[in-house]
């Protein structure tokens, strides 16, 4: 039986990963906070052997965002990757793969962006990305490593959709601003076939945006939210109303880029709901 560790396994990504790999047939092994915090040559043992290390670790982007939480952000996500490449770099048996999360928020508000032709933003959730990027490459001579850039995650049980519903379903569902922002989404489903695909294509390493193919804007995904949950989407979310809960990460609400999965669909790949209208029909039935 494979063995497969995993940090931040308690989220909602990271527990929908856990049972689908055990169900799979690989022996799941999670990475706690405990591990993460205590010595190097303990967290190197525990993934010593591991078929996959995959990083989900950091702390939740929409919040609002101080100094301290900025500061909370960053350690969360670089400090714990880091921990983790030293730990591949002193393991007596390397992983075979290492599988590591940056976010579409790497790219420039309203911009078009594939893996290969891109712009970068200069904001701090833009730096985030660059540096948990850099930490995880530093393995990619030692092992294979992969690095997934999320889009917006929907399933019915945690993410930003189970926030939106009972919106929508109030009829009280509308765009953020002008709605002209990109919003990159992937169904939860793909998401994990995506992580198997990975595991099992050895030739397969660097960057994938991990977002559907369908590319759309804010206003766009609002109003097939609409017209799946049969409910109006007149109500615009004003930005400013934004700013004041969540500060300075109201951007990660306000913001999006346009962001494709070329190299996912270029290795071959295949979406289960490349369309968001199907995505959501699937999520709402369960």
């Amino acid at each position: 039986m494979k063995k497969v560790c995993i940090s931040g396994a308690n989220g909602f990504i990271g527990s929908h990963l856990k049972e689908f790999l055990s169900n799979q047939g690989f022996q799941v092994k999670i990475l706690s906070r405990n591990d993460i915090a205590g010595s190097d040559a303990t967290l190197a043992e525990k993934i010593s052997g591991a078929y996959a290390v995959i990083n989900l670790a950091g702390a939740p982007i929409i919040h609002r965002w101080n100094k301290k939480y900025k500061e909370e952000l960053y350690i969360s996500r670089i400090r714990t990757t880091q921990k983790i490449t030293n730990a591949i770099r002193n393991a007596a048996i390397k992983p075979f793969l290492f599988i590591s999360t940056s976010a579409v928020g790497i790219y420039k508000n309203d911009t078009h962006n594939t893996e290969v032709a891109f712009t970068y933003d200069t904001g701090y959730l833009s730096k985030i990305c660059k540096d948990w990027e850099a930490s995880a490459l530093t393995t990619s001579k030692l092992t294979r490593t992969v690095i997934f850039r999320l889009g917006v995650v929907i399933g019915k049980d945690g993410g930003a959709l189970k926030k939106l519903l009972p919106v929508f379903k109030f009829g009280l569902g509308g765009p953020i601003g002008n709605g002209e922002q990109g919003m990159p989404w992937i169904h939860i489903d793909d998401l994990l076939q995506a992580y198997l695909f990975m595991m099992n294509h050895s030739e397969s390493e660097g960057v994938y945006n991990l977002v559907a193919p369908e590319v759309l804007s804010n206003k766009e995904y609002t109003k097939i939210m609409g017209r799946v949950l049969h409910r109006p989407t007149f109500f615009k979310v004003p930005v400013v109303a934004l700013k004041l809960l969540y500060g300075e990460g109201s951007i990660a609400l306000t913001d999006g880029a346009f962001v494709e999965p070329t190299r996912l669909l270029e290795t071959g790949f295949s979406f289960q709901y490349p369309g968001l209208g199907k995505a959501l029909q699937d999520i709402l039935k369960k």
